[in-house]
């Protein structure tokens, strides 16, 4: 499994008002979607994420957000190394995810870009 890199998760109170601090910060726009009842905005290695407070509680268990090549190698990997996939691999609008805690109780997202739709500039 190669990891690319990981995404900082950022719960914020007003996704509109964060949204041109993180542009400015990363030097780029912000992909939005929403994700249950969260809006989500990717901005550079930042991910923001507003909305109900139940159901942000429960993405802040989530440390951080893994990049990867492909879900479903990581889905291997992360079983047979010893971690619980709890959730996916599930499609999103930026790729597949899925949540695994690993042995030590960490909680991450592991993501890719497979299925993501292509980007245009």
């Amino acid at each position: 499994m190669e990891i690319l890199g990981a995404t900082l998760r950022v719960c914020v109170a007003d996704l509109e008002a964060a949204i041109p601090f993180y542009e400015r910060l990363a030097g780029g726009r912000a992909l939005r979607f929403g994700r249950g009842g969260v809006q989500v905005a990717a901005v550079g290695c930042f991910l923001l994420m507003s909305g109900p407070e139940a159901e942000l509680e429960l993405l802040r268990k989530v440390a951080a957000t893994i990049a990867v090549t492909d879900v479903d190698e990581a889905h291997a990997v992360l079983t047979a190394s010893g971690a619980d996939v709890i959730a996916g691999p599930l499609p999103t609008p930026a790729g597949r995810t899925l949540i695994a805690r690993h042995p030590d109780g960490t909680v991450y997202e592991y993501a890719d870009r497979r299925g993501a739709p292509a980007e245009t500039a």
